[in-house]
């Protein structure tokens, strides 16, 4: 009995689908290519009713902090919940930064004001306005002492936490300043803008110091290594890159698989550079495409990059869409991740033992092949049972 072709066709699709479920279910649960970082999903956080746009642990790696489009912070307890507390917003939440002791939180909202959480109590400390459109990103000086932000209106300007003043106003980006970020060292701002370029300024007097450019498209992150020597940036032309900043020179363009990538960030030892992205290709890209995000879209939306050669150590799968927030633990053993769901995802980071190498085995040649292939005989050692093979060509010894 032969089936119509319609059938087959619908039995096909369904061991299609079913492949692709199967598929989406292992990297949920390994997250990772087999390779030198064993990397899983080890809690997923809720608390959210939509995107959250940007994480950050704070320095004790005891507190973590979500920023919701929903205009709610959320901060858990540790990296399992559940929800400490919650600061709301009157409009979208799009940034998050700990101060270095950890004991305030600054937020970037749409309504285009920086605002100062006490985090033990979640009071707010303060709000500073001047940005003339939504604030996008925000990060702390390492003395605590500053805020910097970047917003809508084209410029990042720099706060004094004791009272709210603007002390310095960045101009020279074109368009949004999607990114800031604040050198270990205290030396440097970097910023990134939708006018393709990242650019560095003098911390200490608010000047230009130099601008990098190479991007296609947008830069959307920015990061700086933990010894100050680095930056690295993610654009919307689907490449990572990394920069010296002694000169702005570029070390290497970070590339494969993925397409905007959002999100940057260095680990605390500063050897790996996790990337956050728009997978590119995939089904899951286009399942969502049709039916939504909120089925299944197995992109591998996160990956793990060796910063000393740029070569890819892992690619995870875990959110069913873009990854727009990106933050290790301070130990370097956790990262948080967020995108357009509205969960926050944990995952453990640990280096896989170097695999043994097999001792190769010295193989014996037989005599026959010593000796070109001529016959052989049998010499009998007198007294002895043990006997040894001899090529007849050979002298006698």
């Amino acid at each position: 009995m032969r089936l119509p072709w319609s059938r087959l066709v619908l039995a096909g699709a369904s061991l299609a689908v079913l492949a692709l479920l199967l598929r989406v279910g292992l990297e949920d649960r390994f997250g990772s290519f087999p390779n030198e970082i064993d990397a899983r999903v080890e809690h997923v956080l809720t608390g959210h009713a939509s995107e959250v746009w940007s994480v950050a642990f704070d320095p004790r790696g005891e507190v973590l902090a979500g920023a919701g489009v929903d205009r709610k912070v959320t901060l858990w307890d540790g990296r399992r919940g559940p929800a400490a507390r919650v600061l709301v917003h009157p409009e979208g939440v799009t940034c998050v930064a700990f101060s270095p002791s950890g004991e305030l939180l600054a937020t970037g909202s749409y309504d285009r004001a920086v605002r100062l959480w006490r985090v033990a109590d979640g009071t707010l400390v303060r709000a500073m306005t001047g940005h003339e459109g939504t604030v996008w990103t925000v990060a702390f000086s390492p003395e605590g002492e500053h805020v910097v932000s970047g917003g809508e209106d084209a410029v990042a300007r720099i706060w004094r936490v004791s009272d709210g003043s603007q002390i310095h106003t960045l101009r020279g980006h074109e368009r949004n300043v999607w990114s800031v970020a604040w050198s270990a060292d205290g030396r440097w701002i970097a910023s990134g803008s939708f006018d393709r370029t990242v650019k560095l300024w003098h911390a200490e007097s608010g000047e230009l110091a130099r601008t990098m450019t190479g991007h296609a498209q947008a830069v959307v992150s920015v990061d700086i290594s933990p010894d100050s020597k680095l930056l690295a940036s993610g654009g919307d032309d689907a490449t990572a890159r990394i920069w010296r900043i002694e000169d702005g020179a570029l070390v290497r363009t970070l590339t494969g698989g993925s397409g905007h990538v959002y999100e940057v960030a260095f680990s605390p030892d500063g050897e790996l550079l996790a990337t956050g992205s728009r997978e590119k290709g995939s089904l899951g890209t286009l399942w969502k495409q049709i039916f939504g995000r909120t089925l299944i879209a197995p992109g591998r939306s996160i990956r793990l990059w060796r910063v000393a050669d740029g070569k890819l150590e892992a690619a995870l799968a875990g959110h069913p869409g873009d990854v727009h927030g990106l933050a290790f633990s301070p130990d370097g053993a956790w990262l948080a991740s967020s995108g357009e769901d509205p969960a926050v995802r944990i995952w453990s980071i640990r280096r896989r033992p170097p695999r043994p190498r097999a001792s190769p085995t010295r193989r014996r040649r037989h005599p026959r092949a010593r000796c070109g292939g001529s016959r052989y005989r049998r010499e009998a050692r007198t007294g002895r049972r043990s006997s040894r093979w001899r090529c007849r060509r050979d002298p006698a010894g």
